[in-house]
């Protein structure tokens, strides 16, 4: 399950050690390590990251089979996650030290910054390989976080970047050695902490607002 730590004025969130997908009780673990991160005063910063192979595969896809009446609910909570760490008054840092699949690599556009390991791991958009449409609100993010051609590319090809082809792609900032992703994003995120308050929450969420306003629609066309 996520833990959250702490590092001077940078809380790391860990979210699991295994694929991390965005099981409901996973989804409301790292909500309250959030609101512990965002309740904490003076300057701060956030890295996420996780432990072992994957950083997230994103949907739990077979609880969502096992529960077909709760899809749109489901669904709702995921936006809303992607929806607040796009948002969040902090800087954020997504360290990838794993597999990055669907919601999973959604999560790390919704960082202000992204550190991925450059020698394994892939960021893909798998979807149209998997027949499940990108909802609006999915569509909305990916779209606001990469280039036109990367976003296009990523959502219609199902294409699997390793770190220095997501670097080239602009998906990421950095591609650096495994053993220097948590130490570079950590590096990222603590030059940063003093940009934290309102006035850089403010700045996010009228950069974003088509995007958190598209996630924030209840009406959500899940296939």
């Amino acid at each position: 399950m996520p833990t959250l730590d702490r590092h001077d004025d940078v809380f790391v969130l860990d979210l699991g050690n295994d694929e991390n997908r965005f099981h409901p009780t996973w989804l409301t673990t790292v909500n309250t390590l959030l609101d512990e991160v965002e309740a904490a005063p003076g300057a701060k910063a956030l890295v996420t990251t996780a432990t072992g192979k994957f950083f997230s595969n994103g949907l739990d896809l077979e609880w969502l089979m096992a529960n077909p009446d709760r899809r749109t609910d489901y669904a709702a909570d995921v936006h809303r996650l992607l929806a607040r760490t796009l948002a969040l008054p902090l800087p954020t840092v997504a360290a990838v030290q794993g597999h990055a699949f669907a919601a999973g690599a959604m999560l790390t556009l919704a960082h202000d910054f992204r550190v991925m390991r450059a020698d394994r791991g892939f960021w893909c958009l798998p979807e149209v390989d998997i027949n499940i449409p990108f909802t609006p609100g999915m569509s909305a993010l990916i779209q606001a976080r990469l280039t036109p051609q990367t976003a296009h590319e990523a959502m219609t090809t199902g294409r699997r970047y390793g770190g220095t082809d997501a670097h080239s792609a602009g998906i990421v900032d950095r591609a650096v050695p495994e053993e220097q992703v948590r130490p570079a994003a950590l590096e990222i995120a603590q030059a940063l902490t003093a940009k934290a308050g309102p006035t850089l929450g403010a700045i996010k969420t009228r950069m974003y607002t088509p995007a958190l306003d598209t996630l924030a629609d209840k009406d959500i066309p899940f296939l």
